[in-house]
């Protein structure tokens, strides 16, 4: 009996702590409610105790909200658990054909896994150089210096669509709405460089891009802004598309503005890539610049490559996760849903990908009307998910060995583990916060439908979440 009031008495003291925290942010999501700014939004909150599992706070935790690129940690516990951390892509370049003095009598031909590093400056292994002179080594191993036949890239590994539903127009011919193909190249994005005016409404000119986009035009309908307002610009321009549309403003005073787009046929770029890798190399070809997806759509057989020439392989999915949850690459997101697909399914689409997604997190108490996803990186404005889903996978994450990667590759924000998440209308965050009462907390706070400014919203959710510190 002696026990019991001890136990009380170290018990007492945590579960008081624990009640004035709550009270605390029923006090603060109380005064958020009443705030102007959040007149029209849908606020969700819920914390638990990320050692025992026990509810700190409750806001709408069962309430499908926007995420943005908090889905992201969804996206990526899946990818630990249905890819592993040690996963690699594989790609492939070889040929058809017969060599005779140094003349291929046949096509060069490159075989995309999905891979959404090759050609990415993130790392040494995978940048333009590292690409170009593994390509040309195995052309001089087998001394080819000339080339009868073609250049098709196949990247029919993945389905012919690579932008996922529910993307916006406004999105999809910017950086961050490159998509995924079979076979990719420089994380499919470009630079576009301007020239802006030096007083606001002068024209815009266009200078170029790097690299050199195939086969299309650019309309520029910029105008100049006032100095420092920034990159007020957009790039309409649709997967497949031939015409790209710029329109905004970019700031007076500028010499050289960059402003950086997403590939439309990333397959049909990297054709282009190797087609001037042997230009340069003084390695002459014959042939026509050609894809596996045109080639079917043209009712023709893709042809194989009958001899292997190299290899090319991805960094382990434990270091492209880093970058897709710390720099928050929507590329990767999108190319790691279609290929839980491939793995499971023998070819890489998005629907399989998010099927295969929701079942696995149902298996973990998360009932798919909580996971309402159309991507894997939190682009869309159609997902949904709820908070409660939110912090589950980020519990989940916390009791698998793979943890001290994923806890890595999250950023440092306000001094808190957390990924956050920002498309119009939508802030939110994610992630583990370490009190100063030696708890931990990990918690999802999303906000949808507030009025004004993003950074006013941001420094106001902080603030809040410095309640748990």
């Amino acid at each position: 009996m002696k026990f019991f009031p001890l136990l009380l008495l170290f018990i007492l003291p945590i579960l008081l702590q624990a009640q004035m925290i709550e009270d605390k942010l029923k006090a603060a999501v109380a005064a958020m409610e009443k705030d102007d700014q959040f007149a029209h939004a849908s606020i969700g909150f819920y914390v638990v105790n990320s050692n025992t599992g026990a509810v700190l706070f409750d806001k709408n935790s069962q309430l499908g909200l926007v995420p943005a690129s908090t889905l992201k940690v969804v996206t990526s516990a899946s990818a630990y658990e249905m890819l592993g951390k040690d996963f690699m892509y594989k790609s492939a370049i070889g040929y058809n054909g017969m060599i005779e003095n140094g003349i291929l009598n046949g096509s060069l031909i490159f075989t995309g896994s999905g891979d959404p590093t090759l050609g990415s400056w993130r790392w040494q292994q995978t940048n333009e150089n590292a690409f170009k002179e593994k390509f040309l080594a195995s052309l001089k191993i087998n001394k080819i210096d000339s080339v009868t036949g073609d250049v098709l890239v196949n990247e029919t590994i993945f389905e012919s669509q690579a932008t996922p539903n529910g993307w916006t127009w406004e999105d999809i011919g910017n950086y961050y709405g490159a998509a995924a193909w079979g076979a990719n190249w420089y994380e499919n994005q470009y630079d576009a460089f301007f020239r802006p005016g030096k007083n606001v409404g002068d024209p815009v000119e266009f200078l170029s891009t790097e690299p050199k986009i195939a086969g299309v035009t650019f309309i520029n309908e910029l105008k100049t802004g006032k100095a420092g307002s920034g990159d007020n610009s957009i790039i309409y321009l649709p997967e497949n598309g031939v015409v790209a549309t710029i329109r905004g403003t970019l700031p007076a005073g500028a010499a050289r503005f960059k402003v950086s787009g997403s590939i439309p046929n990333a397959p049909h770029q990297m054709t282009m890539v190797i087609m001037n890798v042997l230009k340069k190399a003084g390695i002459n070809i014959s042939g026509r610049s050609l894809t596996g997806i045109g080639e079917k759509l043209n009712g023709k057989k893709i042809p194989s490559a009958g001899t292997h020439l190299a290899d090319f392989y991805s960094p382990t999915f434990d270091s492209i996760n880093y970058w897709f949850l710390r720099e928050s690459v929507n590329l990767f997101g999108e190319a790691l849903v279609k290929t839980i697909a491939l793995t499971k399914k023998g070819i890489g689409t998005t629907s399989d990908g998010l099927d295969l997604i929701k079942e696995y997190w149902k298996s973990k108490g998360i009932d798919n009307g909580e996971m309402k996803i159309k991507d894997g990186s939190g682009l869309s404005p159609a997902n949904r998910i709820t908070p409660h889903a939110l912090v589950t996978v980020m519990q989940y994450a916390g009791k698998q060995e793979w943890f001290s990667s994923f806890y890595h590759s999250l950023p440092l924000q306000n001094n808190i583990k957390m990924k956050s998440g920002y498309i119009g209308g939508v802030r939110s965050y994610t992630g583990y916060i370490k009190s100063k009462n030696g708890e931990e907390y990990t918690f999802a706070f999303i906000i949808n439908n507030f009025d004004g400014s993003p950074g006013a919203v941001r420094e106001k959710m902080w603030k809040l979440l410095d309640i748990l510190k």
